[in-house]
């Protein structure tokens, strides 16, 4: 299977991209297809060996209504010029048309105005209005009408559709009014056209702003590259890197792509990537981060990664993915709009015929809001049916139920990756409100899964008197120095941070779950645990209580003997990272069950999960045994998964909420729903927050969006409302949805 992104022009409403994406899953070999109005693209998962043409789908597209498809790729493409943007491009043709629409529509509206409250008689009044009205509805609006009438045309009606009947119908008004006994709306239709332009261009400016997440990322790689051919530097643009050329990156410069520092010493801003602004230390066979930034030292890398295989690129795939996904409370609105505008064409009609069939009776209800300067209850029948007709054809907005959803989700995204919180899968937002059990698993997650020494207990004397601590553990690092065993590579790095000089051992030897020996100055060296010094018949009676210590507070405790005589004990220990602690108090309080599920031995387990303060302990899990456990705990309640994302993808995937934790370009991208670039605890209260926020924007943009709907017809259709004021509204309703979306900016400092 693969994914596509198509970027599609032409859509206006959220019943539009409803009928695209039907359209689109009718294509054999289509598995999903997600159209979202607020990015207008198309999100398509299909078998290329079914479908091999993106014509199929352009042709989809179109016959869903006319609209037009391009095939993108958002994984490689780099702004380079903001006016080529797409986005850009439409805001700036908005603001053109909006412009020009009003340059004709001002003076119609001033007209308008003296003609209600003065006594000042225009001659040719009817004249003036058609002649202004022509320029803004077939000029200006233009590309409404076209749309429209195409949506008309293959019976796929879209929002564009209604703003057609409304003006088109009104100024029709002014041409029947010289053999008709009716008013002349064409100079509302005009304004309704010009607060219609208007409307588009704040709702795209906004859109804009609420997309710009994936805009920052574009914009954050390096456009050259310095390389190193042939002992000479060559200036390259980034796109023409190849792995293992050597690029040489100065302070100051991005880092153009994924690579291995060879040579050089810096600091490196990484905060695209963590969110954190403290610089991280760069020094030979360190890794880096395309698009981070180099600070004061030279740094030569080798190119590991190009292309869409880099992390940001993986960034930018993920924040495609989660704006595209669709989440379950969308799917009703969804459906209500791909009925939406075929429903108020019937209430428009009927609403025309209960005016000129009942006019006394709808006459008696618009009395009582006699006061309200439009009602003329004096005017004939038929201009009162036009009136209430032509309001609910501009009041209904199916804009703001479409909106709703997909611009509160782009933003919390957007907001999410500035924190290094990659939402991989819109429905956990929702789904996240539901969760009362998160289950950790340790090594990795809770702990840093660096084992580090802890203690070092000094218990025999040399020929010198005791032997102090730093003998101890010259003896041990010095043993195994030659074992890439993780607890042997804690014992040799303390000994490096102290500066100890180690020992040259010979028969090396490492004894499978027992620990290692070493000959050290012809007498036989050993560490390891009680099976090792039975074996050797070394007494341990005499420290077994300093070991069950030790082992009850989480660590492996290991003796050291030196010429069958125990010396010392070493406990080694994977710590908690230091927010572990704090991370799991804050999700306590928040009314979580928290469980902590390891392959370790229970009594490890148990004294990591006190330190940590979990509740609950699952001990001597195996890997694959992690997905059963998570089964049964879902018959309790619905659970999320915090794992990093490889050894645990079983368990991820089967919780209701997978959160995979990652560093840098380790991220594991196909496992969670929820990934973290930053390796703490932190972020996963971070990220149920966002979670929190996002969907409560979600619940307020949905309910004002059917609010406004169900409030407005019943009073357009009553008559009590002026089709420009109707039009204003229908506008304000779509651009209140976006811009309550980006509020949920202001709560970035509480996530």
């Amino acid at each position: 299977m693969a994914q596509k992104i198509f970027r599609i022009e032409g859509m206006h409403c959220a019943s539009c991209a409803y009928k695209i994406e039907k359209s689109i899953k009718k294509i054999k070999g289509i598995r999903e297809a997600s159209v979202n109005f607020a990015t207008k693209k198309a999100y398509v998962e299909l078998d290329e060996n079914k479908v091999n043409e993106d014509n199929d789908i352009i042709k989809a597209v179109s016959m869903a209504g006319g609209y037009k498809a391009f095939s993108e790729n958002p994984e490689e493409k780099i702004i380079e010029n903001k006016e080529e943007d797409p986005e850009i491009k439409e805001m700036n043709e908005a603001r053109k048309r909006m412009a020009y629409s009003w340059i004709f529509a001002l003076p119609i509206g001033i007209i308008m105005i003296l003609d209600m409250v003065t006594s000042l008689k225009i001659p040719y009044l009817d004249y003036v209005f058609i002649i202004f009205a022509i320029p803004v509805l077939f000029v200006f609006g233009w590309k409404t009408y076209v749309s429209g009438v195409k949506s008309a045309r293959y019976m796929a009606f879209n929002m564009d559709f209604l703003i057609f009947l409304g003006t088109f119908i009104a100024f029709l008004t002014g041409l029947l009014k010289f053999v008709l006994p009716i008013e002349n709306y064409a100079a509302i239709g005009a304004m309704i056209m010009a607060f219609h332009l208007t409307g588009r261009y704040i709702e795209a400016k906004a859109r804009g702003r609420a997309s710009q997440a994936i805009k920052k990322l574009l914009m954050l790689g390096a456009k050259y590259a310095n390389i190193i051919v042939n002992g000479r530097e060559k200036q390259i643009l980034t796109s023409e890197i190849k792995i293992g050329d050597l690029m040489i990156i100065r302070p100051g410069e991005k880092i153009p792509t994924d690579g291995l520092v060879v040579k050089g010493e810096s600091a490196v801003d990484e905060s695209m990537v963590s969110g954190e602004s403290l610089p991280v230390e760069k020094k030979k066979n360190s890794k880096v981060i395309g698009a981070t930034i180099n600070q004061d030292g030279v740094l030569y890398v080798k190119a590991e990664k190009i292309g869409k295989d880099t992390f940001l690129s993986q960034i930018i795939k993920l924040v495609e993915e989660a704006q595209g996904s669709k989440i379950p409370i969308q799917e009703f609105a969804n459906k209500v709009t791909s009925y939406f505008v075929p429903v108020v064409i019937a209430i428009t009609v009927l609403t025309f015929f209960v005016w000129l069939s009942f006019p006394e009776v709808m006459k008696s209800l618009a009395s009582y809001f006699s006061f309200i300067p439009w009602i003329n209850l004096n005017a004939g029948t038929i201009t009162l049916a036009l009136f209430a007709s032509i309001a609910v054809l501009v009041i209904a907005c199916p804009c703001a139920l479409g909106l709703a959803t997909p611009t509160a989700l782009m933003v919390g995204s957007g907001l999410g990756a500035e924190k290094g919180i990659l939402i991989r899968r819109g429905e956990a937002i929702q789904t996240m409100k539901n969760v009362r059990i998160i289950v950790f698993d340790k090594t990795g997650t809770i702990t840093k899964g660096k084992p580090e020494l802890t203690d070092l207990i000094v218990i025999a004397s040399g020929k010198k008197g005791k032997l102090d601590e730093r003998q101890v553990l010259q003896l041990a690092a010095s043993a195994e120095s030659a074992s890439e065993h993780p607890l042997a590579k804690a014992i040799v790095n303390a000994a490096k941070k102290q500066k100890i000089r180690l020992v040259n051992v010979a028969r090396f030897k490492i004894l499978r779950g027992r620990g290692a020996q070493a000959i050290m100055k012809g007498k036989k060296v050993l560490i390891g645990n009680r099976k090792l010094m039975h074996e050797n018949n070394i007494n341990i009676e005499r420290f077994e209580a300093d070991m069950q210590k030790l082992e009850g507070q989480g660590k492996t405790a290991m003796a050291v003997v030196f010429a069958s005589k125990a010396i010392g004990i070493i406990a080694v220990a994977d710590t908690l990272k230091e927010d572990s602690v704090s991370a799991i108090s804050e999700l306590k309080k928040m009314g979580f069950k928290t469980i902590i599920m390891t392959g370790d031995n229970e009594r490890t387990a148990k004294a990591i999960a006190k330190k940590a303060g979990i509740d609950d302990v699952l001990a001597d899990v195996l890997p694959e045994e992690k997905a059963k456990k998570i089964k049964q705990l879902q018959k309790q309640a619905m659970v999320v998964m915090v794992g990093d994302g490889i050894n645990d993808a079983p368990a991820l995937k089967q919780s209701n909420v997978g959160i995979a934790i990652g560093t840098g370009t380790d991220i594991a991208i196909e496992s969670g729903d929820i990934i973290l670039v930053k390796g703490n605890l932190q972020g996963v209260v971070s990220s149920i927050r966002l979670s929190r926020e996002t969907f409560k924007k979600i619940k307020q943009n949905l309910f004002w969006a059917f609010f406004y709907n169900v409030v407005a017809i019943p009073l357009a259709f009553t008559g009590l409302l002026h089709p420009i004021i109707a039009e204003i509204a229908m506008a304000v309703s779509s651009v209140s949805v976006v811009t309550n979306a980006n509020l949920l900016r202001r709560k970035k400092n509480k996530i």
